[in-house]
């Protein structure tokens, strides 16, 4: 496991690549939650996510001759576009492995970065296996999204920002999938100050660190079933498995109603787009035990907004057919509306859910 010191040379590696997210109090967020809530806005990275941040700590530590030999990835999404990035910067030649379905919006903005994009399977399991395979034969160095101590080290660089601008935070709620933002922000947080707790925050359908605890070893889920695509994962990190029960002081899970209704009020409140993985934290807070004791007493509180929006507006894509960005935002209005109405009446149902889910593909395109 990690030193202090590991953390604070990551931070340096990273200094040029990502951008320093500065926190942002929120009056709102910090009524309903009855604590003074920060948000840490890492949707604004230059790849839309902190993934980038322990993508390049990994790649940029490979010895000359792994340099050479490239890089492989499996991923549908943030951290393909995290390897994609650090590859092109440092030079070095990448392979992602994406699932057949992955939207194709997901796969141009990986090949934007230069990446080698390989097609195959129906879900990313198939593209794990598929990624395997090819570093095998090919040799190259396999970066995985968050099973990786490299990786870990990367995502914790977020824990030293935070407590350098807010040095007297009482908590840390962090989105938890597979473990590796969580691990690397719990144990550089508690290496810098001990009395700061780190709390996870999981989607109530796939609590698979929840399930880990429980029975004491890494388990597998039977399925993930959330709204949450970015955390969606059945079996996390065995490495991370370790920080957790090292590091991590509890873990709450959010409900796809609660992260809808927190998506809501962040985009009319702060005008801030995050995908749901992302504002796992953010709907959290108000769960969290620790209410201010009075006004001059309150808990501060950092929530990680870990993802931009990936999934916005569905459309059936056309690769001959432009889209009119016009159009787009007024199809995201018209459905925000929607669904803010359902939510605000409590009818909120699954296939509402369902169809939200679906209906956000093609805004990131442009926003960003």
């Amino acid at each position: 496991m990690h030193k202090l010191y590991d953390f604070i040379e990551a931070r340096e590696r990273l200094t040029t690549v990502v951008v320093k997210t500065k926190l942002i109090h929120s009056p709102v967020f910090s009524e309903e939650s009855g604590n003074e809530i920060y948000l840490k806005p890492e949707n604004l990275q230059k790849t839309g996510s902190f993934k980038i941040r322990g993508a390049y700590n990994k790649i940029a530590k490979l010895t000359e001759e792994e340099k050479k030999k490239g890089v492989i990835a499996s991923s549908a999404g943030n951290h393909a576009q995290g390897v994609a990035y650090a590859a092109k910067r440092l030079g070095i030649k990448a392979v992602i492995v994406m699932p057949k379905h992955t939207p194709l919006i997901k796969v141009e903005a990986t090949r934007k970065y230069g990446a080698e994009v390989v097609l195959h399977g129906e879900v990313y399991d198939d593209a794990y296996k598929k990624a395997l395979e090819l570093q095998k034969e090919n040799g190259y160095v396999f970066v995985h999204p968050f099973n990786d101590e490299d990786v870990i080290e990367g995502q914790g660089t977020i824990a030293l920002e935070i407590l350098d601008e807010l040095p007297d935070a009482d908590i840390i709620l962090v989105p938890l999938g597979g473990g590796g933002l969580v691990s690397g922000i719990a144990s550089a947080a508690k290496l810098k100050n001990p009395q700061v707790k780190v709390i996870g925050v999981e989607p109530e359908g796939a609590a698979s660190a929840i399930a880990a605890l429980e029975k004491g070893k890494v388990v597998e889920l039977a399925e993930a079933n959330t709204i949450a695509d970015g955390t969606a994962v059945k079996r996390i990190g065995e490495i991370n498995f370790e920080y957790i029960k090292k590091y991590v002081d509890d873990i709450i899970t959010v409900s796809d109603y609660e992260l809808m209704e927190t998506f809501l009020l962040l985009v009319e409140k702060h005008k801030i787009v995050a995908e749901n993985s992302g504002i796992l934290p953010v709907a959290a807070a108000k769960k969290l035990n620790v209410k201010g004791r009075n006004l001059e007493d309150k808990t501060e509180t950092v929530d990680l907004i870990s993802n931009k929006l990936m999934e916005v507006i569905h459309f059936q894509y056309d690769e001959n057919r432009t889209l009119n960005p016009a159009s787009v935002f007024s199809e995201m209005s018209v459905r925000y509306t929607e669904v803010k109405n359902k939510v605000l009446r409590n009818k909120w149902k699954l296939e509402d859910r369902i169809d939200f889910g679906l209906s956000m593909e093609y805004l990131q395109y442009w926003l960003f």
